[in-house]
Parts: C-alpha cells; structure tokens; sequence
C-alpha cells in the first residue's frame, strides 16, 4: 500500500511589509505598502493593518491611496528579502532537501521522510513556524495535507500567524463547502463564469462531469474536476524546470498611437533577447501580453519550428500578434513578451530561480493528528 505523502505549503506573512516593519520599529502598527507611490506605482506587499483598509499587493497606488490615506510607502529591498528569504530555506533544510519554491515568500516541502524522523507533519509545520519567529522575528502560515492543493489551500485557511492540518478523511468535506474562488487556478474571470454556470462552491463543482468541465474550460478543466475530489498527484519538485523567459515594461504613460506602441515593443524584444541569451534559452513559442488603461488585459502567441533567439526572428513575430490587438479605442498600460516551449535536450538548463514577484476546525487535535 502506498504510503500518503505529507505534504507542508510555508507561506510568510505579508513578507516584504514584515520585514519592513521588523527593521524599523517606527513602521510596527502602521498602515504600510511597499511600492512607489508615483502615479504608475503598484504595491509589491501590503501590511495587514493596511489590508484591512482593502489595499492588497498588484493594486494600483494610486488607487491604494484613496482606500487608505495615510498609507506609507516604502520602497523595496529586494536583495534584503532575498538574503531573509535564504534563512528561511536554511529552516526548512533542517527537515528536508524536497523543497519547491514558488516565490521569495512560500514553498512546499515533502516530510514524507523527514531528517528528524518526526511522524507527523503537523509538528514539524509547527516547530518551523516556531524558527522563524524566533530567529527571524517574523510570522509565517503553514498548511498540512496530503497533496499540494490541500496544503496551500490550508495556508490560506487562517492567516495571518495560521496553522491548518487537513486530514484525508476530511478533505472531501472541507472541499465541499470551500468557495469556488479559492481553489488554485480560478481567478476572478474564471470564478465569474463558474458561477453563471451555477458553480458557486466544492460541491457543486463535484458535481459537474468532467466532460462538461473540459468542455467549458479545456485542459484545467480536468484539473478542476481532479481538485474537486481532493486529488492531486503532482510532486513537490526541488528542482523547477524553466518554461519560460519574458519580460514586462510598464509604460510612463498609457499609449494608442502605433509609432508609439511600436517603439515599446522593440524595447521589450531588445530586452528579450538579452535575457534569453544570458540564460542560454532556446524556445519556439513566443507571447505577447498587453495590459490596457483599464487594467484587462490580452495575450497572443504563436510557435514556430525554429528556436526564437534573434532580433530579427522575434520582433517581426511580435508585430505579427500585435496586429491582432485592438489599441487604438483601448490605450496600453503594459507590454510584455515572452518565450516558451523549450526543447526537451535544453530542459536540463532552466534550473529555477527564486523570483521577486505573493469549514470545521480541524487543525491540530482529534483526527487530524494523524497527520
């Protein structure tokens, strides 16, 4: 019989506001965002004495301002959040080596087999937590199941400062009356038609054939026919494989004219191309992501047979999928490009790289202890 994986997701607490607020004891109480306050700025991480004024991170600062006056932006230190984020993982080494990082500030780790020799995961999640209080002065959330969904799910469960077990035996009930708009891959356009189609929460998405999920949402919708089951068979991979290479500039001004919009895009394939070559990428699909004034946005693609390295390769293509955006009623706030689908051989170059991007009461006692 196979043995159930363990199965910890570690998700730090408003991670760059923290750490903001742990350096300058001024900042401590305050309501904070770390981001520029200028009319493009965006927050990077809000302070949860902010977030109760309804400033999130992505949100424009502008618009941050409004919801919250006296908000206080702090620039970013982004080399000070890397070296904290290093300590943290220095943590989780301690329990084990499968780590998969998904950002500065979470990571799943497996303690199937775990270097203490611990039985359950919900005291190693308990014992990090209690690490990086001590030696970092910061709060960190954690959640405890048997797969990844259920174990970011459980992270998100009762921040800040949360630790949640989900238990196999209970993860179809907790699934059941989990709202649509928590599970991992629904965002707010996809949470919208969810609910035209009458799909509100786990069971009622339960409840929807995977015929009819694929047939709405294609591929993800097996994902989402699988989540709806508590099923979830990918591993806590310690190694990510890089799929993609792009980048994204925000423009000092939103812009309509095609001489303007033009000139944009060849600096971000300029730029594209300098960082394929520095990571030695080679793919054959390349995306054009446009966000507009209001803050949709669009992407287009296109694959080719040869890899896109050059210049002269991918800018033509770029201008190809740009003809298909309409930007003339609707002036660009973003443009951004990027390449994936690398080839198999090349695989074995894209080892990832931290990025600087963000029911019952069943934790912890009864039942739960079993994990």
């Amino acid at each position: 019989m196979m043995t159930e994986r363990k199965i910890i997701h570690v998700d730090m607490d408003a991670f760059y506001a923290s750490v903001e607020q742990r350096d300058n004891p001024e900042l401590r109480g305050k309501t904070i965002a770390v981001g520029h306050a200028e009319e493009r700025g965006v927050v990077a991480a809000a302070s949860y004495e902010a977030r109760r004024f309804g400033v999130r991170s992505a949100m424009p600062s502008l618009k941050a301002k409004k919801m919250c006056p006296q908000l206080i932006f702090i620039p970013g230190r982004m080399e000070v959040y890397k070296s904290v984020s290093r300590q943290i993982h220095e943590i989780f080494h301690e329990y084990t080596d499968i780590i998969e990082p998904i950002s500065l500030d979470e990571a799943f780790l497996d303690v199937t087999e775990n270097k203490p020799g611990l039985l359950l995961a919900v005291d190693i999640a308990k014992e990090i937590k209690q690490k990086i209080r001590e030696r970092l002065n910061l709060v960190a959330s954690a959640g405890v199941s048997y797969n990844k969904f259920l174990a970011k799910i459980a992270s998100d469960y009762r921040k800040p400062d949360g630790l949640c077990t989900i238990h196999p035996d209970q993860a179809l009930g907790f699934i059941a009356r989990l709202p649509i708009e928590s599970f991992w891959g629904v965002g707010p356009v996809t949470a919208k038609k969810m609910h035209a189609l009458g799909i509100h929460n786990g069971e009622q998405l339960r409840g929807c054939s995977l015929a009819m999920l694929t047939r709405e949402f294609g591929k993800v919708g097996s994902i989402y026919y699988d989540f709806a089951r508590g099923i979830d068979l990918r591993p806590v991979e310690a190694v990510r494989i890089r799929k993609s290479i792009g980048c994204e500039h925000t423009l000092e001004k939103d812009i309509n004219q095609r001489s303007s919009v033009i000139i944009e895009l060849y600096h971000a394939a300029v730029e594209l191309v300098n960082r394929l070559a520095r990571k030695d990428f080679r793919g054959n699909t390349l995306t054009l992501k446009i966000k507009f004034h209001d803050f949709t946005q669009i992407t287009r693609s296109i694959t080719q047979s040869k890899e896109l390295l050059t210049l002269d390769v991918i800018l033509p293509l770029a201008k190809q999928l740009l003809a298909e955006v309409d930007y003339e009623h609707h002036p660009i706030r973003l443009i951004g490009l990027s390449v994936s689908n690398p080839r198999e051989e090349n695989d074995e170059k894209g080892v990832w790289e931290q990025l600087s991007f963000e029911f019952s009461d069943w934790e912890g006692d009864s039942s739960a202890r079993w994990y």
